[in-house]
């Protein structure tokens, strides 16, 4: 915990699989040696460089908080680790644990500054294919439907749900469980932290609506009310933005694919200040990209 001047920062999707996003995390600097950076997920798909980069990153930042992607959940060709599922996941976070990087495992810490005092909350609760595009109302029909338009993401050949059934059913027991950790926390104000989104107003603006299947679940839709969110910070997306609801700001802090960033004015502006009020992006010129990027 921090009494003093430190910032809370952070940033998605860094996939330092691509050269170019590699070399903006190899420039990332605190402004001070106070800073929190959250890291809202996709690092990368290899195990070595979700290691390689959250190590960098805990080495210069005061305390790094982390939340899984659905990228350092694949279990890639790449990648000589094999582990699945839940044994994947769980070997992420020892991982974490050795580098002190916070995860949704551990008891949520406090950021403090001037009398403030927020529970960061890391999450990890993945989707089940409630955010169906409209006129489908079975996800065999939303799936069919995204198949038909060519946009079915990654996930369905590389993300494993051992030992559950399915990923709807490890989403269902992710949200149990993390709903019980939520609710003991006794109504003291957060920051929630998850790779995808909580809602599903974030996913309106894509040019696939169908790519929104794999964008989160309709069970966490009142989580920011509920659990006193005075922020949510999330990724996956590759739109970066902040949207209020309800109040709440909801902040899409990715840096995306070199192909996305390259198209926009300038370079990712990095880590974000979270809790402070930032002018909405135009989503329009990004959201196609957003979708085409994930539904390889």
């Amino acid at each position: 915990m921090s009494a003093g001047h430190g910032a809370l920062l952070a940033v998605s999707d860094l996939h330092i699989g691509h050269r170019e996003n590699r070399e903006l995390v190899e420039a990332m600097r605190p402004g001070s040696d106070e800073d929190w950076l959250i890291v809202a997920g996709d690092v990368s798909e290899t195990f070595a460089e979700v290691a390689w980069a959250l190590a960098l990153l805990r080495d210069r930042f005061h305390t790094v908080v982390w939340s899984p992607g659905n990228h350092e959940l694949w279990t890639h060709p790449d990648d000589p680790v094999r582990s699945r599922g839940e044994q994947r996941y769980r070997e992420l976070v020892d991982m974490c644990r050795t580098l002190g990087v916070h995860t949704p495992e551990d008891p949520y810490p406090v950021w403090e500054r001037e009398g403030r005092r927020l529970v960061v909350a890391p999450l990890f609760v993945l989707y089940d294919y409630s955010f169906r595009p409209a006129g489908t109302h079975t996800r065999a029909a939303a799936l069919a439907r995204a198949e038909e338009a060519g946009v079915v993401c990654t996930d369905e050949y590389l993300l494993h749900p051992d030992p559950y059934p399915s990923r709807a059913a490890w989403c269902h027991a992710r949200t149990s469980y993390t709903e019980a950790r939520l609710a003991a926390l006794g109504g003291a104000p957060t920051v929630l932290v998850n790779h995808h989104p909580l809602v599903r107003e974030p996913t309106r603006v894509l040019r696939h609506p169908e790519f929104a299947l794999w964008c989160g679940t309709e069970r966490t839709a009142d989580w920011h009310t509920r659990f006193h969110a005075e922020a949510v910070v999330y990724g996956h997306l590759h739109i970066p933005r902040t949207l209020y609801v309800d109040g709440v700001p909801f902040q899409e802090v990715s840096l995306g694919y070199p192909r996305e960033w390259r198209a926009r004015p300038g370079p990712p502006a990095g880590p974000q200040p979270v809790l402070t009020r930032r002018t909405t992006a135009r989503p329009d010129a990004a959201a196609g990209a957003a979708a085409g990027a994930e539904a390889r």
